[in-house]
């Protein structure tokens, strides 16, 4: 099974590509706000010996400067699939994904509860070096909770391992260093 997105809302399409022959045009119409788009089955764009895709040079650069020392896993509802959004040192500013959003951990969901800048969560590194975490709200229209209670205006609360953070209508669970797949 693939899953795509259309190019217009975001919203997940599946459908078994192993029935397609490669290189075969096939025309979707999202079921969400009506779009149709044509993907191209099993190719992928040509690429001359050496060149790389685009943007595959500022991820490697990103990568290259910074490790993440945490990620948040977004918990697949109505709105989204399975997400694993890496945490990086600074301020992580988490909300939803649109073109040119603020967010630098954004989620692609359709949440209409979920701000496009929503929450933050800072990183730091502690004396012994390791990695700290708190969370404060955006501010939002719907508010952040931690553990089922409600941030107040400017609260700031630290995080642990497995902390649960709803944001709208989105769960995510904090995870600390390496990514579990």
């Amino acid at each position: 099974m693939k899953r795509i997105r259309c190019p217009k809302c975001d919203e997940p399409i599946l459908f078994d590509d192993s029935l397609y022959a490669p290189g075969r045009v096939l025309v979707f119409e999202c079921t969400e706000c009506r779009k149709q788009f044509k993907i191209r089955v099993g190719v992928k764009p040509s690429l001359s010996l050496g060149e790389k895709t685009p943007g595959e040079d500022l991820i490697q650069e990103q990568e290259s400067e910074q490790k993440p020392l945490g990620y948040l896993i977004v918990i697949e509802n109505a709105f989204h699939f399975r997400q694993e959004i890496p945490l990086f040192e600074g301020e992580n500013r988490v909300g939803r994904y649109v073109k040119g959003t603020k967010a630098n951990a954004a989620i692609k969901t359709v949440d209409p509860s979920v701000d496009n800048t929503h929450c933050r969560i800072r990183v730091s590194l502690d004396a012994r070096n390791e990695p700290k975490f708190s969370l404060q709200d955006g501010p939002s229209g719907t508010g952040t909770f931690y553990m089922n209670t409600l941030l107040g205006n400017k609260e700031r609360v630290d995080l642990e391992e497995g902390a649960i953070i709803t944001i709208g209508a989105t769960t995510m669970i904090l995870q600390k260093g390496e990514k579990i797949n």
